[in-house]
């Protein structure tokens, strides 16, 4: 397929594909809160409720799919509360007209509070479970986090975009450019495993402990990467809290304190990647409608504050538990 997008993902052809596997539709499609890719949640001819998860084109390779795919499965088998690809016919990526798919059961629940400490040492027990699986061995094919292509890579993209106000354009790249080198100074490691990789609350549901879902960003990384995002509030509070995730995570996993120092770093990783992904998909429909504040000058004038902001957190001391 020569697009990197949705245009030829019509309703007749996400029936035809789920169809095709064996799976009969029986409601209407529900699309479901997702731009990366495109899901939309059915119940089948059993009564029961599925999701279909169509992959955007080009995005990962047949190979990266197939590896995130063996990751679930491998943590399901292992009893962590994942929501892993069904294997139909042998099968969990499946290929319609040049669109990968892959169907999940559809699961409920509640977004977990990340204020709560009882909830996050469930958390760190948990991801502490992920990580005993994890570090047995590293992906092949799925990318590991790196400089290079959440810095690098991101910069040269919102230099050509057409969607930063001119008139911000000095003040924004001059703090960018500031957050990126310190970032790239402050960020080396080695000590790395498999990750979920975008370990925030909205990719956990909350029923009865915290059920994961999304694997789509997993890739090789540091452990910390996997427990930072649950953090908030001011220093004193995600002290308590880190220390409440890792007390409960070494449980099961060994946890290298001298990883703390890498939180910032990762946080700056995350902003400017996180800018570049929005530049990079303006052209799919989607994006425009979902995320319009991007394009107004407000949101740049943000990012100036937030920059500096990331840019005197980088430069105070690490956290402590």
């Amino acid at each position: 397929m020569s697009t990197f997008n949705f245009s030829e993902l019509t309703p007749d052809l996400i029936l035809d594909a789920i169809e095709s596997v064996g799976v009969m539709v029986e409601s209407g499609l529900l699309a479901l809160n997702s731009y990366e890719n495109r899901v939309y949640q059915f119940i089948g001819q059993d009564n029961k409720r599925y999701v279909a998860k169509f992959y955007r084109p080009q995005r990962w390779s047949e190979d990266q799919l197939n590896e995130e795919h063996s990751f679930s499965l491998e943590l399901a088998e292992h009893e962590v509360p994942v929501v892993a690809p069904m294997v139909i016919n042998g099968e969990s990526l499946h290929l319609y007209k040049g669109y990968h798919f892959a169907i999940f059961p559809s699961l409920g629940g509640r977004q977990f509070e990340v204020d709560n400490l009882e909830q996050l040492e469930w958390m760190g027990r948990f991801i502490g479970r992920i990580h005993q699986v994890a570090k047995t061995r590293l992906f092949i094919h799925r990318p590991t986090i790196n400089t290079q292509d959440y810095l690098v890579k991101s910069v040269a993209e919102l230099h050509g975009s057409q969607l930063i106000p001119s008139g911000l354009h000095e003040p924004f790249f001059t703090i960018l450019e500031q957050v990126v080198a310190l970032t790239t100074k402050r960020y080396h490691t080695t000590d790395i495993m498999r990750l979920h990789g975008d370990c925030h609350p909205g990719n956990i549901l909350w029923r009865d402990g915290p059920t994961f879902v999304d694997l789509d960003d997993c890739r090789n990384g540091p452990a910390v990467q996997d427990l930072w995002m649950m953090l908030s509030g001011d220093n004193q509070s995600q002290s308590l809290q880190m220390s409440t995730i890792v007390d409960a995570y070494e449980e099961f996993c060994d946890f290298n304190p001298s990883q703390l120092s890498l939180i910032e770093p990762l946080r700056a990783m995350r902003m400017v990647h996180y800018m570049a992904w929005l530049s990079r998909r303006w052209q799919d429909p989607a994006f425009p409608q979902a995320f319009a504040w991007f394009a107004e000058p407000r949101y740049w004038e943000q990012q100036i504050l937030a920059l500096k902001e990331q840019l005197s957190a980088l430069q105070e001391a690490e956290l402590r538990i």
